[in-house]
């Protein structure tokens, strides 16, 4: 399939392609299922396998105003396309999935991911924005093509300068987003590297606009906030639930009213990044991942957000960083 075939400016959702979501919240940075043989041993804390569980999870966060969620676990990480779909078919929340490649830790020296060259990467990304995601998430030799299709390129690098595997990730994701133009979704772990990020990525073609910067509240430096915005990326929040659980107060808040106040406002987003079991309400976690949906609203109104910025931060914003862009007519034929 070719882009050319679909009018740009959708968001591309597991079930298909959509204008907006329902009315609601949008969760820009989830984890609704990670399940590989790696995670189980080694991080069984975030062994997110149960699919009854995550329509529970997610039920309890539609019904507290989400209309959609990104899960931003990428290719042969503990994806699975057909699970996230479920999800999304029983919960009426629309779920975006990535492609994209994740931390060398959730694959191991010896992967296949570490053995293979941008462009092979680029083409298996593009695949599955364009084709679909493989049922058996590039696990065995078997490739078959779900109708489920990724909306949005993930990729994390590991410090505040990206390093050689970093980096042919990064080249890759650029690629398959200058090829269809699909968002890029980040990890900037510790809340640091976005600014090395957002200067590569966009020297390789990708625009600011199309680029998320995701965990920048973690490093907890407003003045770092300030300073990625003025690249003109979009920010993503998600370190509030997390405070939450450990009892911290949250920077989120102060974050959002912060880069509002400094103008801003159009390019912050906010999720839970609940990639934890002991998050999960429906696991026996607490607060659950509906309690952003159910407090943000009035903790950025009692910080003096207005309801416009507000609707903006917790909608409208990452409705317009999910939206795929419009390529030039050599790229969507060579597509």
């Amino acid at each position: 399939m070719s882009m050319g075939s679909v009018a740009a400016g959708f968001i591309r959702t597991t079930l298909g392609d959509i204008g907006d979501p329902a009315e609601g919240i949008v969760y820009a940075h989830e984890h609704l299922i990670i399940d590989s043989p790696l995670i189980a041993d080694r991080f069984p804390g975030i062994h997110l396998h149960d699919v009854g569980t995550a329509i529970e999870e997610v039920s309890r966060c539609a019904e507290a105003g989400v209309a959609l969620m990104v899960d931003a676990m990428p290719v042969a990480s503990g994806r699975d396309p057909v699970r996230l779909a479920h999800i999304a078919e029983r919960t009426g929340v629309a779920i975006v999935a990535a492609t994209g490649v994740h931390h060398d830790r959730y694959y191991g020296p010896s992967h296949w991911s570490n053995r293979v060259g941008v462009d092979e990467l680029a083409d298996l990304f593009t695949a599955d924005l364009l084709h679909g995601i493989d049922e058996f998430d590039y696990t065995g030799p078997i490739v078959r093509r779900t109708r489920h299709r990724a909306g949005i390129v993930k990729v994390a690098t590991s410090g505040e300068i990206p390093d050689a595997r970093d980096a042919r990730n990064l080249d890759a994701a650029a690629s398959a987003s200058v090829r269809t133009g699909a968002p890029i979704l980040t990890h900037c772990e510790g809340g640091r590297g976005g600014a090395a990020q957002v200067a590569f990525l966009m020297n390789a073609g990708v625009p600011a606009s199309s680029i998320i910067l995701s965990h920048v509240d973690k490093a907890g430096d407003l003045g770092l906030l300030r300073e990625l915005a003025s690249t003109g990326a979009v920010l993503e929040l998600d370190q509030g639930l997390r405070q939450l659980h450990l009892g911290q107060g949250s920077i989120t808040v102060q974050a959002v009213a912060e880069l509002v106040g400094a103008g801003y406002g159009s390019q912050v987003i906010v999720g839970t990044d609940g990639a934890r079991r002991d998050l999960w309400a429906s696991l026996g976690g607490t607060p659950g991942l509906a309690k952003l949906a159910q407090d943000l609203p009035g903790q950025l109104d009692a910080a003096g957000v207005s309801a416009e910025d507000a609707r903006a931060v917790l909608r409208d914003n990452a409705i317009a960083a999910l939206r795929w862009r419009p390529i030039p007519a050599d790229e969507t034929a060579a597509a």
